[in-house]
């Protein structure tokens, strides 16, 4: 870097698609670290369209020009996973830092070898659930041994996505070959709360379900068969030594959207709650406890953006979270940031998952 300010690429910042508008452009604009140096979409009229609305200083219909541009720092990787494993190989072959949305890799393979290639470089997975202030600050009572012995803990979650009902546009979140599955996103994002909160989790028994086999396109009127799991109950143990229940499930209407992790103690009790209708990773967590704690800090971005849909409002709260801990990471030459090792952690975790429900054995 020649700069003190991280200018910032993004990969997949189309005013008409709505998370990168709503997390990453919002949660950039919050923090005075960081410029937005750059966008790339597929089209020069979209690409363009999208520096005059994000403010942007230069724009590319072409992802591997902007990864080539000597002025840029860090490059952010917002688009379909299957296209993750080329712009991030090719991010990191120019030395640039990289956040990725989650899942990073389509399969295995492609997670671990976009894992090696980072080396020392910079790097953070979009698994921005654990860095919401609330849930850093219950891990902060577990790890000083506040709650006493943890007895149990139960974690329910929702998500709007893959139930009976999508759009087009979100088919594709419905077949295995696209990596981006109810198991990869809305499963790997709660597990990833529960193991910040908890610990790594060391065992696990699990059940899937497809409850909801055909899908209806409502924007079409067509019939698209899904191939993936839309339902998940599992029976955990952490390194903490508390064993969890985890349901998660999902097509639940946004008025019955509901994330919750209780966890009890010999010495006490701490609970999570949230009510955003994509999950828990989209908004912000409120924290209770019977044990006194200091309040959480505040988020450094608000949850709006430019383009945000009502959907997903609150989406930058915990992205903006990822990208100040990735800031202090850059200017300190510090690694704290779950990069794309971690990510490779969630990814096999989810591989467990998924063999446990297949054998009914524990993993």
């Amino acid at each position: 870097m020649t700069s003190s300010v991280i200018r910032v690429g993004i990969i997949g910042a189309d005013t008409e698609a709505s998370w990168a508008g709503a997390s990453h452009i919002p949660a950039l604009a919050a923090q005075p670290a960081f410029q937005l140096a750059a966008v790339a979409t597929r089209r020069p009229e979209s690409a363009r369209r999208a520096a005059e609305t994000f403010g942007a200083q230069r724009w590319f219909a072409d992802p591997y020009e902007l990864i080539g541009d000597p002025s840029i720092d860090l490059i952010t990787v917002a688009v379909k996973v299957p296209a993750h494993r080329e712009l991030v190989l090719a991010a990191l072959a120019a030395n640039k830092a990289v956040y990725a949305e989650s899942p990073l890799g389509a399969t295995i393979a492609q997670t671990e070898e976009m894992a090696d290639a980072a080396g020392s470089l910079h790097t953070a997975i979009g698994l921005q659930g654990r860095h919401n202030p609330s849930v850093r600050r219950a891990a902060d009572i577990i790890a000083e041994g506040r709650l006493g012995r943890l007895l149990s803990a139960r974690v329910t979650a929702t998500t709007f996505g893959n139930g009976p009902e999508s759009v087009s546009a979100y088919e594709y979140f419905d077949k295995a070959a696209s990596g981006a599955t109810f198991l990869t996103i809305a499963a790997g994002h709660v597990l990833d709360v529960i193991e910040a909160v908890l610990g790594d989790i060391t065992e696990i028994d699990a059940r899937t379900e497809l409850l909801w086999p055909q899908v209806k396109l409502v924007d079409t009127g067509a019939i698209s068969h899904r191939e993936v799991p839309d339902h998940l109950d599992a029976i955990a143990k952490t390194s903490s030594g508390a064993p969890v229940g985890v349901q998660i499930m999902a097509g639940v209407p946004a008025r019955d959207a509901h994330f919750s992790l209780d966890v009890r103690g010999s010495h006490g009790w701490l609970k999570l709650t949230g009510n955003h209708p994509a999950g828990v990773q989209v908004g912000d967590l409120t924290l209770s406890s019977n044990v006194a704690f200091t309040a959480p800090d505040s988020p450094v971005a608000t949850g709006t953006g430019p383009t945000a849909a009502e959907i997903w409002t609150g989406a930058s709260i915990n992205v903006g979270e990822v990208y100040a801990s990735l800031a202090r990471d850059i200017t300190n030459g510090t690694h704290h940031t779950p990069g794309f090792d971690h990510a490779l952690h969630n990814s096999r975790l989810i591989a467990r998952v998924e063999q446990a429900s297949r054998t009914g054995l524990r993993q």
